[in-house]
């Protein structure tokens, strides 16, 4: 509709379509042959397939360490990647140099860096951190490359080898605890919920009755977390959520406990108070639970540590053990969304706009 969309998005070109409502005024452009079969390559065509390398994004990639390996009577050494600050993956060299080879047959015209040297003989440790950077900053180049980085071939060498290289499979996670601390649990790739949560439990010193209130999350957002289900992979999601709300981890440990009574039975638990104080105050904060006329008070106890008085008043408020799910459209509303929120004692639905706006 008279507007140039040379270099412009896939949803900028949506949006105009949509602009231009009934009418759809489309201008030809002749192109000479090769490029029309770069762009759309001919069944018969047997020339490589055309990848725009332009596009870069900065990918938080690391080999930070290495690791000797005994496996099978032979002796290697495997690379620990990192992704933003979360282990990924162990290689070898070799898988390196087999990742090399298959990224330039399928993508030919461009200009890889170099690979770090092959050495037949044994290297000392001076030689394996050149070679780690070198592999670190071979990923780092390799990876900023749009259409390279999230190739299938990049995809599937930065999941875990088919190979288990003597437990280089385990991976440490990090989980942020309801007092705004974190600790970091070794696992294994494939520990489920369960697994990790015990591991996390084992870490603080929680025991086993106290462990039964708490579980395991993943933080969606700043305003939502998910329980786990027992039987799903944290390592999995741990990998995906590189941009997480939480800063380095998207992991985290909360109360899951929703009778007052059986709360104050627990007023003799150390730990048990603390997370559940650390958690409370924090809900206070994000607008979770009113505190209204009781803040003043309630911010005293909090600055003397008075953990106890202070979830008793607490428990007294609107929000308190209630969660709130994020906004969402409803088929009783024609305009608007709600908010579901749900309690041991009711379940509502709160009309709010479509962003989300109580109404």
């Amino acid at each position: 509709n008279g507007v140039n969309v040379e270099g412009a998005t896939h949803k900028q070109v949506v949006d105009l379509i949509r602009a231009g409502e009934k009418e759809l005024i489309l201008t030809v452009l002749s192109v000479p042959p090769h490029e029309a079969d770069n762009l759309d390559p001919s069944d018969d065509s047997l020339g490589q397939s055309f990848y725009d390398y332009t596009e870069k994004q900065a990918v938080p990639i690391s080999i930070p360490t290495y690791k000797h390996v005994e496996q099978n009577g032979e002796k290697f050494v495997v690379y620990n990647v990192y992704m933003a600050g979360r282990q990924l993956c162990s290689k070898r060299y070799r898988e390196f140099a087999i990742l090399h080879q298959n990224l330039k047959r399928e993508f030919a015209n461009f200009t890889f860096p170099r690979l770090p040297g092959k050495w037949p003989f044994s290297l000392s440790e001076q030689q394996l951190d050149a070679r780690r950077r070198g592999l670190e900053e071979y990923l780092e180049k390799v990876c900023s490359i749009r259409v390279i980085g999230e190739s299938d071939i990049m995809q599937e060498f930065l999941s875990e080898s088919d190979e288990n290289y003597n437990g280089v499979s385990d991976v440490e996670l990090r989980v942020a605890l309801p007092d705004i601390t974190t600790v970091t649990v070794r696992v294994k790739k494939n520990s489920t919920t369960d697994q990790v949560y015990q591991a996390v439990a084992a870490k603080v010193g929680m025991d086993s009755i106290t462990a039964n209130y708490f579980a395991l999350f993943e933080v969606i957002n700043h305003s939502f977390v998910r329980k786990l289900a027992p039987n799903e992979f944290p390592h999995k999601l741990y990998v995906q959520n590189y941009t997480s709300a939480v800063p380095g981890t998207c992991l985290t440990i909360r109360k899951w406990l929703f009778t007052t009574e059986e709360e104050v039975l627990l007023n003799d638990n150390d730990l048990a108070v603390t997370y559940f104080f650390h958690q409370a105050v924090d809900d206070v904060k994000k607008g979770y639970i009113k505190a209204e006329e009781k803040s003043y008070q309630l911010q005293k106890l909090c600055e003397q540590r008075k953990m106890v008085m202070y979830l008793n008043m607490l428990r007294t408020c609107e929000g308190y053990n209630e969660i709130s799910f994020p906004h969402c459209s409803c088929d009783s509303r024609r305009k608007g969304h709600v908010i579901t929120a749900i309690s041991i004692k009711h379940f509502k639905l709160h009309a709010c706009t479509e962003e989300g706006q109580l109404e």
